[in-house]
């Protein structure tokens, strides 16, 4: 709080959603002014404290939202968690079980390990080079569920990824296992090439571009827009958790029960049931309607708000709080090369993350299995388990304890504490790459897998401060009408520029990972990993996350971020009505009714 004279005032501007705020608050009485943050309305009780043209009266969902421009009414939940979003995160968490439990198990199909009977016969190469070309597909066509989006609107456009494609696709690989079905003919790989490089993989593209924004917008963009935040780490925390049960499930009952068939239907089973799960909330959600307007994806959203309060002469008092809506001139505009400037921010950690599947397994793949059973396959619990706790750390204790302080870290210095993660991870696996050489070179022997754990934690940490936060921040800073487009660009840079930089680099760095015997690139035995020089690679990945330290630590750099959001809450569409609403408050008890009343400073 900042002490200034008795008559003066101060003004905290949230706009989102076509609405403009101005939240004064001054006392007269000790000469003290309080910026009051409404936008944690989730009580009952706090709903004699808004304004009238937020209340719809609806016993279920008593927040309200009027899109002045086309004169849309929304209704939101006080419960938002509970009322809808639950129905979205239980598809997102089974959509993940599916998608994991199938891609941990498909090269091992296509090269008959899982079924040496029936398997179309790839080699190594071909069957990574299938899992990839559908890994850079899923990454690539969230644009088209933005698209869908666009057309349609989220909710229908949800449906037509999980029933046109995702589901049809798994249907026809999970079909491609059953021998029976083809009477004895030859494996059905033009079938498996549809469903694997084109149905599911524009399947999950569609669902991640959507999901996560679908979910976001359950909640009041005004008066909920401090709880998008914790959404999105319960959000990152429910992939993990689908990932991880996936990932444990569908392998161990292909090999266990020597039925790939039948493991695969489980899956597919789930999804379907997930489906029939997100039908069931319809009633619930708060629908996105197509975007008539301007449907372009690379478009440019600009919105005028005026000050009302000006036009109606009001003067906030020191009993009452001044809630004002309207237009005012406003050339503030966001565009999608925006967001996708400040979604690069993540690629030098998204690169560090992306080396879990390759390098880490490569380094892990001639370390000792700890107790017999945990090889580096199995590492990735680890990266789920620190994922669900840092998680359920930040969100219930770290996020609440700095808001206590009036404390709000920035979106770069989220950015910087996941690439400082990353970099801890990245120097741990090289002193873990020290000790492999010294205990080989020693006396033979191998060290134990379970050494890579934390490294694996690390990442696993990084990727709440960096990955979720890049969700939240393709949603927060984005234009109201590219929602679905920026979420894409953001899984795009997540996902797409960093693996396709990994291809390069894994060239130009190719001869660290060849041994010295034979001068070939077989490193898969401690004999020959130990002549090659993978540490090298280890101090590139790392110069290249003290690389996200230093840009997302730069002055310029967060206020670039800080200018792009404070204008996408600015730029969300004219406003065609200008309206003030002026409600009193007991200044006993606010604190306790809006727990977030106090000045907060960004870091």
């Amino acid at each position: 709080m900042n002490s200034l004279g008795n008559n003066e005032h101060q003004t905290f501007q949230e706009a989102d959603y076509g609405l403009h705020d101005h939240l004064e608050v001054s006392d007269g009485d000790v000469g003290i002014h309080q910026q009051n943050v409404v936008n944690h309305i989730h009580l009952a009780s706090q709903l004699p404290l808004i304004p009238e043209e937020y209340r719809s009266h609806d016993d279920q969902r008593p927040l309200l939202l009027v899109d002045h421009e086309t004169g849309d009414r929304f209704l939101y939940a006080l419960q938002p968690m509970k009322h809808s979003v639950f129905f979205i995160l239980i598809v997102e968490l089974l959509e993940r079980f599916t998608f994991y439990g199938y891609y941990y198990t498909l090269t091992l199909f296509l090269t008959g390990v899982l079924s040496p009977d029936w398997n179309p016969g790839f080699t190594a190469v071909k069957a990574s080079s299938y899992v990839s070309a559908s890994t850079m597909v899923a990454y690539t066509t969230p644009f088209v569920g933005a698209f869908l989006a666009d057309r349609l609107g989220d909710y229908k456009a949800i449906l037509v990824g999980l029933m046109g494609f995702y589901i049809p696709g798994i249907f026809l690989m999970t079909l491609t296992t059953f021998p029976v079905l083809c009477y004895g003919r030859a494996f059905p790989t033009t079938l498996l090439a549809i469903a694997m490089l084109v149905l599911w993989p524009l399947g999950t593209g569609c669902l991640k571009a959507l999901i996560n924004v679908f979910g976001a917008k359950q909640f009041h963009p005004l008066l909920q827009s401090s709880m998008i935040e914790s959404y999105y780490v319960q959000f990152y925390m429910t992939i993990n958790v689908g990932a991880l049960v996936g990932v444990c499930t569908i392998p161990i009952l292909a090999q266990r029960v020597a039925n790939l068939s039948l493991a695969y239907c489980v899956p597919l089973g789930l999804l379907i049931i997930g489906l029939v799960v997100f039908l069931a909330g319809t009633n619930r959600y708060v629908p996105s309607p197509p975007n008539h307007k301007d449907t372009s994806p690379v478009a440019t959203t600009a919105i005028r708000t005026t000050t009302a309060a000006a036009a109606a002469g009001e003067t906030p008092s020191t009993t009452r709080t001044a809630l004002q809506l309207g237009q005012q001139p406003n050339n503030k505009t966001v565009s999608l090369l925006s967001t996708f400037r400040i979604c690069l921010l993540i690629v030098p950690f998204a690169i560090g993350y992306s080396q879990m599947p390759t390098t880490f397994i490569v380094q892990g793949a001639v370390m000792k299995s700890a107790f017999g059973i945990i090889s580096v396959a199995n590492m990735n619990v680890f990266v789920a388990g620190s994922v669900l706790f840092c998680g359920a750390w930040t969100s219930s204790y770290l996020y609440p304890t700095l808001a206590e302080k009036g404390v709000k870290l920035s979106t770069t210095h989220k950015f910087a504490i996941g690439s400082t993660l990353g970099a801890l991870a990245m120097l741990w696996a090289l002193v873990v790459e020290h000790w492999i050489h010294q205990a080989y070179l020693t006396d033979g022997s191998q060290i134990s897998v379970l050494w890579q754990a934390p490294s694996y934690i690390l990442i696993g940490c990084g990727e709440i401060f960096a990955t979720s936060s890049a969700y939240a921040v393709a949603f927060t800073a984005s234009g109201p009408r590219n929602k679905a487009f920026a979420s894409a660009t953001n899984i795009f840079c997540i996902g797409g520029l960093p693996n396709l930089f990994c291809i390069g680099l894994y060239q130009v760095c190719s001869p660290w990972f060849r041994n010295h015997l034979d001068g070939t690139t077989d490193i898969s035995h401690i004999d020959t990993y130990t002549t090659a020089h993978v540490g090298n690679y280890f101090s590139i990945l790392l110069l290249i996350m003290m690389l996200g330290i230093g840009i997302n630590l730069r002055p310029s750099v967060r206020i670039f971020v800080h200018s792009i959001e404070e204008d996408a809450t600015a730029a969300l569409g004219d406003q065609k009505t200008t309206s003030t609403v002026v409600l009193d408050m007991e200044r006993e008890g606010r604190e306790e009714m809006f727990p977030m009343l106090d000045n907060k400073t960004v870091v």
